[in-house]
């Protein structure tokens, strides 16, 4: 018997890295799992009951993906946010990134360096809006297509978003940083409004995670990363997962607005 058999729930993102780990780690626990990305074969491949494919920051394909969700199942207990991204076209990585090895570059060959890394004047419009509207628009879009169903049906749920480290620490790109911040304030916010309906919102911050993304990151950093941890070393996809868990069951019935950080004493909330 698992603590979540008879109960389904939806994790966006689901394709790789800890999206999949949720997947794998709820459907081990008993639940059957909509496993929504906008990689249908990554979907399929998370072993998830349901795979669909969607793009969390269009609000059509949101509701037509929850909704079809529901129908295969006949019902919805816990929403998963986790579909993110770190980069969009045109958001001044490029040039981030560049100086950053640059200056490494001369650090490494005189021991100092001029060059400033920065993205923000570099980053377009475009560049901003592509983060947030995965980031931050996505999670809206699921959390009120969610409620709308368990509000239809009766049924109470819960909703767990995933955030980071970084909207505590400040650290990483602006709108990154940002959308992870702005993810804290929509999960204590609709905690309010929905306890009535016996939904609960919780968040997951993350720190440094051993996941696909990461492969994007230059080495250097990387190391960095591991060296700020107190732990010495990134999270297994599989320990987010296990907090997600948690916060989705019945041990968790009276913890509602929160965020658990799973960061390895990196920083404190």
């Amino acid at each position: 018997m698992g603590r979540f058999d008879g109960k389904a729930a939806i994790v966006t993102g689901a394709g790789r890295g800890i999206g999949r780990a949720i997947v794998e780690r709820l459907t081990a626990d008993g639940a059957k799992v909509a496993a929504l990305d906008m990689n249908i074969d990554e979907a399929k491949a998370s072993g998830a009951a349901l795979a669909v494919q969607c793009n969390v920051a269009d609000s059509a394909s949101v509701i037509a993906a929850v909704r079809q969700a529901r129908a295969e199942f006949g019902r919805l207990d816990f929403a998963v946010n986790n579909a993110g991204i770190g980069q969009a076209a045109k958001d001044g990585s490029e040039q981030f990134y560049g100086a950053m090895a640059q200056r490494n570059a001369e650090l490494a060959e005189k021991g100092s360096s001029d060059i400033i890394v920065d993205q923000l004047i570099h980053m377009e419009d475009e560049g901003w809006a592509g983060v947030m509207a995965v980031n931050v628009n996505g999670a809206f879009y699921v959390c009120r297509e969610f409620a709308r169903v368990l509000a239809e049906d009766g049924n109470p749920g819960a909703i767990i978003n995933i955030s980071s480290t970084s909207a505590q620490s400040g650290e990483g790109s602006p709108h990154y940083v940002t959308s992870k911040a702005a993810i804290i304030g929509l999960t204590r916010q609709l905690a309010r409004e929905l306890a009535p309906r016996k939904i609960r919102v919780n968040a997951v911050a993350p720190g440094p995670t051993n996941t696909p993304v990461m492969a994007g990151i230059p080495d250097e950093w990387i190391k960095s990363m591991e060296a700020s941890v107190p732990l010495g070393r990134m999270a297994d996809p599989s320990e987010i997962a296990a907090a997600v868990a948690y916060l989705a069951s019945d041990d968790a019935s009276f913890v509602n607005g929160s965020v658990l950080v799973a960061n390895g004493a990196s920083y404190y909330f």
